[in-house]
């Protein structure tokens, strides 16, 4: 039996390579603190850190010949985690809903569907368009629009690697990922833009990027009633991160055996080009229902007296949910490939796609927020554009701004609406597969998320347009 030895770059090269990470995170965030006017970009930190490590390797690349800082392979596979565990610790929080809360988290689900579903429209028209002025390319490439900016970075690797793997797209990784950072800065300058509005118009007042007091950390929001104790033969924080990971395993075997029937080729190429990248691709919604699943268990268990105390804690899974898309972020960013950006025919796209895609996000929720929340329209939007720009983090980092104490429904509605938009967004992630098989399907999916958006935009409007018919 062979086996390495502790002083082997291999062995520590995980760590390295966390270690790389989490100090960029720590260097932005003192940039942040100490440069005033990057403070008021309103930029994460993770995000920040990125692209300072995508800049440190771009010059490391240069001095040592072409080898880079970091295995792809290890960024790629934290961006693709980070994603799935932190949907698993955000779903394994208890959250207790009520009547007006219930409607609005349904108005918001449909709400952001429909924001993916406009950023498809204007992404896959612009795709198709320069297919045919350019004469070739990818027409599908504009899907990745929502998947970048909708979804985030996870789901932009995802469906970026898809497309470059199975479906031939040169630099699709690097495509969807450069997509996912250019949403993070859409999301800083919108939401500048908004507030900047907003103070025009007297209804803002506060410091851009200023901290607004601590946050409440009193002893029963930290703990939870009825929960296990903090330090017993097991700490509290060891069973978070146990949950966590028992959940994200479920979700795998049941992937596991998703594939293992697609194996068999009783599906053919459908299920190898289509249904294999579609469950593949979507580990954090197969995560969140496993997550689910396992909160069930554990209700019915503490319903039956099989267990007396509450095992999941809310502060705690909120902190793991954190620390796994703060990764995911940098980690996302830092495994660009800049050498993609020597060729005009990746350039070109990207930079319609992105421009495009932002000026039609920040307009379609201009219209429908205050139509859909009067009373705190402006909160709904920095919420909602930034969530729809980058990930839901940024959506908070711009609604603190105007609320600081979440005072308006708006924060709520970000973490309610989670199950109404992967209900009526699932129709159109089935199409992310079906797009890229050629131009006359790439036309029926431009159709078909057309009439999707149609659909979402009546619900959404439902009660004004029953008020004027009647």
């Amino acid at each position: 039996m062979t086996t390495g030895n502790f002083w082997d770059t291999q062995v520590w090269s995980f760590v390295i390579t966390i270690t790389i990470l989490l100090s960029a995170m720590m260097v932005a965030n003192m940039l942040r603190r100490l440069i005033k006017p990057l403070r008021k970009m309103l930029i994460p930190s993770s995000v920040i850190g990125g692209f300072l490590l995508l800049l440190a390797n771009f010059v490391y690349r240069r001095l040592s010949g072409g080898e880079s800082m970091f295995s792809a392979l290890t960024l790629e596979s934290l961006t693709y985690h980070g994603l799935g565990l932190g949907f698993v610790a955000m779903s394994l929080r208890r959250m207790e809903k009520h009547g007006e809360q219930t409607a609005k988290s349904f108005d918001t689900g449909v709400a952001v569907v429909g924001g993916y579903l406009i950023q498809a429209v204007v992404g896959l028209a612009v795709g198709i368009a320069l297919y045919y002025i350019m004469s070739g390319g990818f027409a599908a490439a504009g899907l990745l629009l929502p998947m970048g900016f909708g979804q985030g970075p996870g789901q932009a690797y995802n469906w970026g690697r898809t497309y470059e793997n199975v479906f031939g797209f040169a630099n699709g990784t690097s495509f969807g990922l450069t997509v996912a950072a250019m949403g993070f800065i859409a999301a800083s300058v919108g939401g500048i833009i908004y507030l900047n509005v907003l103070r025009r118009k007297g209804r803002f007042s506060g410091k851009l990027g200023e901290s607004r007091g601590d946050e409440d950390l009193t002893h029963e929001n930290v703990l939870g009633k009825g929960e296990i104790p903090v330090s017993e033969s097991m700490d509290k924080l060891t069973v978070q991160i146990a949950l966590v990971f028992i959940a994200y395993i479920m979700a795998y075997l049941f992937m596991l055996g998703i594939n293992a029937v697609i194996n068999t080729g009783v599906l053919g190429d459908f299920g190898y080009n289509t249904v294999q990248p579609l469950v593949w691709g979507f580990n954090f919604l197969f995560g969140t229902l496993c997550a689910l699943i396992l909160k069930g268990i554990l209700s019915f268990c503490r319903r039956k007296n099989i267990i007396h105390r509450e095992y999941t804690n809310n502060f705690m899974q909120s902190r793991i949910a954190g620390f796994m898309f703060d990764v995911m972020v940098v980690a996302s960013i830092a495994a660009i490939d800049l050498s993609a950006f020597t060729h005009v025919e990746f350039i070109v796209p990207l930079l319609l796609i992105c421009v495009v895609g932002a000026g039609v996000t920040y307009a379609y929720l201009r219209y429908i927020c205050p139509r859909v929340y009067p009373g705190y329209s402006d909160e709904a939007f920095l919420s909602l554009y930034g969530m729809l720009t980058g990930t839901a983090s940024t959506g908070v980092i711009l609604l603190r701004e105007k609320d600081p104490g979440f005072e308006t429904p708006a924060a709520n509605n970000l973490v309610y609406q989670q199950p109404w938009a992967i209900v009526f967004g699932f129709p159109m992630l089935l199409m992310l597969s079906f797009a890229p098989k050629g131009m006359l399907q790439s036309f029926i999916t431009l159709g078909v998320v057309a009439v999707l958006f149609a659909a979402m935009m009546v619900i959404l409007l439902r009660k004004r347009i029953f008020r004027r018919k009647r």
